[in-house]
Order: structure tokens, then C-alpha cells, then sequence
């Protein structure tokens, strides 16, 4: 091993314990806090009213606020409320003394499966003040209660909140490798830095470090041709065209294609209406981007891909993610043409990395000729739980499932502006999230 090598990793080894000291001082700190409640909380039904109450508690523990407008369009401009049940709750909060302390929104949405609409709704947006930690289970409950919903869905589950979605029942999506990232990068430098910058190492190390972790990076992307390309001997893609789109122009072709694709056989598919694709993606206030990729032959739509793209402003790292791909069929030309596209689209958008995340293993493998680097969540970010056993006990077959990042409100919700402090968002979930289930554990 190189003395740069051993400097690098002795530097990653001091930085890992000293979060692991400072996570273990927190915890004890918020298990303090969380015996000062004095005024008793009761849990009823959000209302839209408690906007500002709900930005002001996010806000106070980091999570990304929300603006107005977005609420407007996640709970009173949503399609899936059209055909729904108009009682269905916008979410939950726990209130003390007049003041809000905890909160979990509730969005609806529709499915598709073997020719029936099924209501769903993804969890969202857990919160609750360390005082009242111990009653932020009643959120969860009241959540799962609900008698007007087929599917529950949770997409953006960290390893506790997977324990505590598992202890209500819900399975982890069958979906093999959904826990898994592929990505390409696209700029080496940019990169390594924001890597080395994550370590929080002294200026001189990061510097010399970002430039090693770059020169590797290019050096293997060159060696070993780690992108997205068009064969040469592929015949059949000359016949294909891709073009980009604006969201609004979503229309008339894209449901004809969704009508099509419900057709194929017996999957779980969100709805890809054009009105929900509109909807879902179409953010108010939006610092990032979404692009739409439209795969034709002869006038044909044959798929498309919806490239999200933003920036972390932690570390400056600009990811452009696969956040929706549907191809007709399934065929293999057009997956492979529109991720061409994509890395594309990407490298116009200024992104780092260029990630796909879920859809089938059919899918997924098509990218293994352009060697894609993995990266693992510590646990499956993807729960359900349906409501009636017999489909439940159906949805465990992986190839009931199409899962990706469109469902439940993974690329759904996302920042109206941007945070100060928005790397604590996933601090104060873990720490939410311990807590509950160190209460759950207790009760049960």
C-alpha cells in the first residue's frame, strides 16, 4: 500500500469514529429531551390550515419545507383524488398545547393491477418533536388504519423505518436488487471531490485525494467503457428516434402507450396517465429538473424515460436519476436507446452521476455491457402492505412488480426551495426513526 493510500484511509478510519462518538452523544442528548414533555398531545386528521405549522416543525428539525402551492397540488390538485375518496386524509399531526409536534402527511395515489384501479397512499414526511417521540407511533397507526386504501406504500425508508414499516405488517418490495444503485460518472473530478468532501478531510488531504480518486475514476471509465453507448452492429435502433419534451407536452400518444402497457399481462403498475405524469412531476418552486425522453419509430411512441436531475447541496454533487422508464414491451432496443439518451441529457444537466435505481431485473441487466459501477442500500428503501391478505400474499411474487423510483413519493416530493441545513434531514428521520422503535420494542 502507497503512503497516500495509508494517509487517505487513516484519515477515513479517524472521521468514521468520530461520527460514530458524536451519533452516540446525540442519541443520549435526544433520549434526555425526550422525557421534558410536559403538556399531554392528542392526534387528529391534518388540515390544510396547518401549513405553516407543519413548514415550521420541518424547518425546526431540518426537513426539507414545503411551499404552499405544493400543498395545494399534492392534496387538493391531485388526480388520484378525483376518483378517490374525497374523506381520505392529507396526513396526521400530534398536537400539544395548540402547537403542532409531530406530523405525517398521507398522499393518494392509484395503481393498476390484473384490470383494476386499487387506491393507494405513500407515508410522508415523519416528523416529530423529541419530546413527544414516544407518541410518534400513533402516526404510524393512524396511518395504517385506514379503511379506504388497498395498498400502502413506502419508498423512502431508511433501515428503522423499514423495521418499524415490517412491524405493521409490510413486506420488502420482492423486487430483486431493488436496494441496489447502478451509475455511471460522468465527471471524474467533480466527483472525487464531492466523495472526499463527504470524509471531511483537512483542505490539503481533500485536494490531493479528490485529484487521486478522479485520476482512478477517468482512468477505469477509459479502460473499461463504463457508459451508456450505441452499438454499432445494433440494426434495429437506426429505425428508432428519441426527442425531448416539456412536461406540458405530455399528451394523447403517452396514453395510448399506458393504455397498451396495462395490457401486457398481470403487473402492479402506478398510474402513467398523462395527467398523473404531469402531476407528478410538475413541482412548484423546483430547483432541479425533469426531462422527457420519447423513444419513436414511425410516429410511433414505443416508451419514454423521465430523467431527474439535482443538485445536493451538502456536497455539490449534481445526480441525474432514471426516475421513470416505460417501453413498450419491454423491448430491449428501446431501454437501451432511451438510457443513451439519458446519459445524454445528464451530461447536458451538468450532472456528476448519471444512477438507475429498481425496475426489473430484465431491465436492469440490459446495462451490464456498459459496466455500471453498485452501490447498496443498507437495507430495502421499498415497503408494501395490501390491505386484503389473498393480494398481498399475490404481490410477493417479483413478477407482479414493476417498482421504480415513480412510485410511492421517492422522485414525487421534492423541496419547493432549498434548505439551510437539508444533510440533517436523514440525521433527524434515523434518530425519529430509532426512537419509535425502541418504543414499539417496549410496548409489544
Amino acid at each position: 500500500m502507497s503512503a497516500i493510500e495509508k494517509t487517505i484511509g487513516g484519515a477515513i478510519l479517524k472521521r468514521i469514529r468520530a461520527r460514530r462518538a458524536a451519533a452516540s452523544a446525540q442519541d443520549v442528548d435526544l433520549r434526555a429531551r425526550d422525557s421534558a414533555a410536559t403538556a399531554p398531545a392528542t392526534l387528529r386528521e391534518a388540515r390544510f390550515s396547518d401549513f405553516q405549522a407543519v413548514a415550521d416543525l420541518k424547518q425546526k428539525w431540518g426537513l426539507n419545507a414545503e411551499s404552499i402551492e405544493n400543498w395545494e397540488r399534492l392534496w387538493q390538485r391531485n388526480p388520484a383524488l378525483v376518483k378517490g375518496d374525497p374523506e381520505r386524509p392529507s396526513g396526521w399531526v400530534l398536537e400539544a398545547a395548540g402547537a403542532v409536534v409531530g406530523y405525517l402527511g398521507n398522499i393518494s395515489l392509484l395503481y393498476r393491477y390484473d384490470d383494476k384501479t386499487l387506491t393507494a397512499a405513500t407515508a410522508h414526511g415523519l416528523v416529530v418533536d423529541p419530546a413527544y417521540r414516544s407518541l410518534g407511533l400513533t402516526l404510524v397507526a393512524a396511518y395504517f388504519r385506514q379503511k379506504s386504501v388497498d395498498l400502502f406504500i413506502s419508498t423512502s425508508a431508511i433501515e428503522n423505518v423499514g423495521k418499524i414499516a415490517l412491524a405493521f405488517k409490510s413486506s420488502a418490495v420482492p423486487q430483486q436488487d431493488y436496494s441496489t444503485v447502478l451509475f455511471w460518472v460522468l465527471r471524474p473530478y467533480g466527483f472525487g471531490r464531492a466523495l472526499v468532501k463527504k470524509l471531511n478531510l483537512g483542505p490539503v488531504l481533500a485536494q490531493v485525494s479528490s485529484v487521486f480518486v478522479a485520476i482512478a475514476v477517468a482512468g477505469d471509465k477509459i479502460v473499461r467503457r463504463r457508459r451508456p453507448r450505441v452499438s454499432t452492429t445494433a440494426r434495429p435502433s437506426a429505425q428508432l428516434s428519441v426527442s425531448q419534451i416539456q412536461m406540458d407536452e405530455v399528451g394523447a400518444d403517452f396514453q395510448t402507450l399506458w393504455t397498451a402497457k396495462q395490457k401486457e399481462g398481470c403487473r402492479l403498475l402506478a398510474d402513467r396517465s398523462p395527467a398523473a405524469l404531469r402531476w407528478h412531476f410538475e413541482i412548484p418552486g423546483d430547483r432541479g429538473s425533469s426531462r422527457v425522453l420519447c423513444c419513436y419509430k414511425n410516429s410511433e411512441l414505443l416508451g419514454y424515460a423521465i430523467v431527474r436531475s439535482d443538485t445536493k447541496p451538502e456536497n455539490g454533487l449534481r445526480v441525474s436519476l432514471i426516475a421513470d422508464l416505460v417501453a413498450k414491451q419491454d423491448d430491449a432496443e428501446v431501454v437501451r436507446a432511451l438510457w443513451v439518451a439519458a446519459y445524454d441529457v445528464a451530461g447536458q444537466a451538468g450532472s456528476h452521476v448519471l444512477e438507475v435505481m429498481g425496475f426489473p431485473s430484465g431491465i436492469r441487466e440490459l446495462s451490464a455491457k456498459w459496466n455500471p459501477y453498485r452501490r447498496k442500500y443498507p437495507a430495502c428503501p421499498f415497503y408494501y402492505k395490501a390491505a386484503d391478505p389473498a393480494l398481498h400474499k399475490t404481490l410477493s411474487d417479483e413478477a407482479v412488480w414493476y417498482a421504480s423510483p415513480f412510485d410511492g413519493d421517492a422522485t414525487l416530493v421534492r423541496p419547493s426551495y432549498p434548505t439551510s441545513v437539508p444533510s440533517t434531514h436523514s440525521r433527524v428521520a434515523r434518530n425519529t426513526a430509532k426512537s419509535l422503535e425502541q418504543v414499539h420494542t417496549e410496548v409489544v
